[in-house]
């Protein structure tokens, strides 16, 4: 993972010679575009951008995928901040590179949730700001622990949304064809961030944390599905 990102460039490097209220409004920024705004991309392909809208999807089934796709933007936009409250604070460069690329990917994952949920007559969760809030301070108190276990935390967050997009994958109406290209594409980075973690030393977490991870998103998912 660590020698993926040798080479590439990191804005966080100059936050360490930035002042406090710099670094505020930097955060303050970045939380901004991620909640409401549209944030920088890899500028990969949107999946599923070249199939037709779905006509035989019926006004529950539109409402359902409007529901999960809720869910997944909301729980990228928890990703978003948990990346960037990591980066923030680990200690080896190396880490803080890759918690940034990560961020970026998931980056591709929020504007594309965005876009299906525009596309389905729907809203994002009004919760987000929250979501982004407690996540960016599980993800600074991570990076802070250390770097073996911020990568434990990235392999563990990782697992559980595989998990959940499992489960989305499962209830997605057959019809939904759109919305199944984007939850495939999501998956498989998914599942890379992942295996990359555990390769770069993530550590395992203790079971009462992975209890907790889990049901703070359990909270999440319920609650965005509807609001």
């Amino acid at each position: 993972m660590l020698s993926y990102f040798k080479g590439r460039p990191s804005c966080m490097f100059t936050l360490r010679q930035l002042s406090f209220i710099d670094q505020v409004i930097i955060e303050l920024d970045k939380a901004i575009t991620t909640v409401i705004g549209k944030p920088e991309t890899t500028h990969r392909h949107i999946p599923g951008n070249e199939l037709e809208e779905a006509t035989e999807l019926s006004a529950e089934e539109q409402r359902h995928s409007a529901g999960l796709m809720r869910v997944n933007h909301s729980g990228e936009v928890s990703a978003q901040a948990l990346y960037q409250g990591q980066a923030l604070t680990a200690k080896l460069p190396e880490v803080r590179q890759a918690m940034e690329q990560a961020a970026l990917e998931e980056n591709d994952h929020l504007v594309w949730c965005a876009e299906r949920l525009s596309s389905l007559s729907s809203h994002r969760s009004v919760l987000n700001p929250v979501w982004y809030i407690g996540s960016f301070a599980i993800g600074a108190v991570a990076g802070k622990i250390g770097d073996k276990w911020s990568l434990g935390f990235v392999a563990e967050t990782e697992k559980q949304v595989v998990n959940h997009l499992d489960e989305h994958l499962a209830k997605l109406s057959a019809n939904d064809l759109k919305s199944r290209a984007v939850l495939e594409q999501m998956r498989e980075d998914e599942l890379h961030h992942r295996t990359t973690a555990l390769e770069a030393g993530g550590a395992e977490l203790p079971r009462p944390v992975k209890t907790m991870m889990s049901i703070i998103s359990k909270v999440m998912t319920k609650t965005s599905y509807w609001i």
